[in-house]
């Protein structure tokens, strides 16, 4: 909800004016019921003109109060998703926060497109069911007190009671929904996105059987859940209904009740079927309830990972490239209660001054990129300090940290677009003329210029169009563009052949000749051109002789 504060003034508005049509709806309701009996008696009680006039307001309003309401949900909508995508981007830097496709795409569509009912199916009925019960009380009381206390009795239960019942039931049954519509889209990116191995290897009819179970259990679950607590909830809900027209129909009858004039107990019985029909919506929102807590859950949650926080610096980060960690300590998941897991680094000191070229071994799971997350503010260490051009990195703010540090990974992607688009990530600013100089900076240049359209040259979803080579390339020129004074290179020449990746190497060496070179790698490449090398061992850094 404190996400929406913006949208508060829009959904405001939307709600009264969803109270103001409801307020006519009940005025023409019970007017008509009133003016029939009336006209049946010979008397005439409501005149034309409060028909009409509560019969064009209802009408009127909403209309007004439709488009009100939902123009500010799809806003409310939108806010989320850019929302969802910043925390989403605050948590997977440096290969933190990483989920699994299929699941963000669900968070994404299925659990933010869940958040409108919050604001259309549960607060805008339940302020009219608010609305609504006082209404009946106060235009049933004067007439038989025992029958506005039996109808707005009733009217609780169907209205406030059973919903809140579905809603506590429909908790687990939504909770499992959810889940296996997430593992549903998950196998379903699975095998659309890895149809090639599935492909090479035989394995379409176990894979495709195996989304086909999935698919079918999520809509037994489904079935299951929109049949429980919504089917049982629904029937009390209208056995309510009708006990509270047994009830007026009794008074106008005089057994039991009453008994009360014949014109105002029509008049009331119109006016409860309208209350009950209009509170009638609220035994669904019950059973939506539990799938919309969990929605929310699921997407607030977008941006934990298993790391401590970084602290907010405030000031602008130095002019000066040295590195320093000092007595660093750091594990996995410290903020989760689980300090029985190892420590990644325990007691880390290393210098790297300014322009040099150092690289960081070790073998996969020692901590090399957690290295790379502790130097982009995605995580802070536990103990110990990091310093960037001799201040301490907790209090530089971290937008200006990360545009001193330019980051190339093994998993560096290149977007679905043109080729300019995806360099101009790298310096939106950058002319023409500029784009081109870092393309032949990567030694890519004359590659793209064979190409027919250049620049504008549509690489395919992952630069499906290149070559492994030179798509990492692509990747470089992008770096290229950003002035910044520090370079990570993570793994960069993962997935490549030995040539090409030694050709990559020392074109990525000649071309950062005036920066700070951070290699992390498993192996020792391209050693004669590094200033230091360390070794990661039991959370140390071990200097390694060149």
């Amino acid at each position: 909800m404190a996400l929406w504060h913006r949208r508060a003034p829009r959904m405001i508005a939307g709600g009264v004016l969803s109270l103001l049509a409801l307020m006519a709806g009940l005025i023409l309701m019970r007017g008509a019921g009133a003016r029939l009996a009336g006209l049946v008696s010979g008397l005439v009680v409501v005149g034309v003109v409060l028909l009409r006039a509560s019969g064009v307001a209802r009408v009127v309003l909403r209309y007004v109060e439709r488009l009100v309401t939902h123009d500010a949900m799809f806003r409310a909508l939108a806010d989320i998703r850019v929302w969802f995508f910043r925390r989403l981007a605050g948590g997977a830097a440096a290969g933190l926060g990483f989920r699994r496709a299929g699941d963000l795409l669900s968070r994404l569509v299925s659990d933010v497109e869940a958040l409108d009912g919050l604001y259309l199916r549960i607060l805008v009925p339940l302020a009219g069911a608010c609305l609504i019960l006082p209404f009946l009380v106060l235009a049933v009381a004067p007439v038989d007190p025992t029958l506005a206390a039996i109808v707005g009795g009733l009217f609780v239960a169907g209205a406030f009671l059973l919903p809140l019942a579905a809603a506590m039931l429909g908790r687990r049954e939504a909770a499992l929904l959810t889940h296996r519509l997430a593992g549903l889209r998950i196998g379903v990116l699975d095998l659309v996105t890895g149809l090639r191995e599935i492909r090479a290897f035989g394995a379409e009819g176990r894979v495709l059987s195996h989304v086909r179970a999935r698919d079918a259990a999520a809509m037994l679950q489904g079935l299951r859940g929109s049949r429980a607590p919504a089917g049982a909830a629904g029937r009390r809900v209208y056995l309510c209904g009708q006990a509270a027209i047994l009830a007026v129909l009794a008074a106008v009858l005089g057994v039991g009740l009453g008994p009360i004039p014949a014109v105002r107990g029509v008049g009331l019985l119109f006016l409860v079927v309208a209350g009950f029909e209009g509170a009638g919506g609220l035994t669904r929102a019950g059973a939506l309830a539990g799938g919309i807590s969990r929605a929310a859950a699921r997407i607030v949650s977008v941006g934990d990972t298993d790391a401590p926080s970084a602290p907010v610096g405030t000031l602008p980060a130095p002019a000066g490239a040295d590195i320093r960690f000092e007595q660093v300590g750091f594990r996995w998941q410290a903020n989760r209660g689980h300090a029985g897991r190892a420590a990644v680094f325990d007691g880390l000191t290393l210098d790297i001054p300014a322009g040099s070229r150092v690289a960081i071994l070790g073998p996969s799971g020692i901590g090399k990129s957690t290295l790379a997350a502790l130097l982009l503010k995605v995580a802070s260490p536990e103990a110990g300090r990091i310093l960037l051009g001799g201040q301490d990195l907790a209090t530089l703010d971290s937008v200006s940290v990360r545009q001193r540090i330019a980051w190339l990974s093994q998993a560096t992607h290149l977007f679905a677009d043109t080729i300019r688009a995806n360099l101009l990530l790298g310096g939106p600013d950058a002319t023409e003329a500029e784009l081109w100089t870092a393309l032949d900076r990567a030694q890519v240049g004359d590659v793209v210029r064979a190409l027919p359209e250049g620049l504008d040259s549509w690489l395919g979803e992952g630069g499906a169009s290149l070559s492994g080579g030179q798509g990492r390339r692509i990747a470089l020129a992008r770096t290229l563009l950003s002035d910044a004074p520090i370079l990570i290179l993570d793994e960069p020449a993962t997935g490549l052949d030995a040539e090409t990746e030694r050709e990559f190497l020392k074109t990525l060496y000649s071309v950062t000749a005036d920066r700070t070179v951070i290699l992390i790698a498993h192996r020792l490449v391209g050693v004669e051109r590094l200033d230091r090398v360390w070794r990661l061992s039991d959370g140390k850094a071990v200097a390694v002789a060149v």
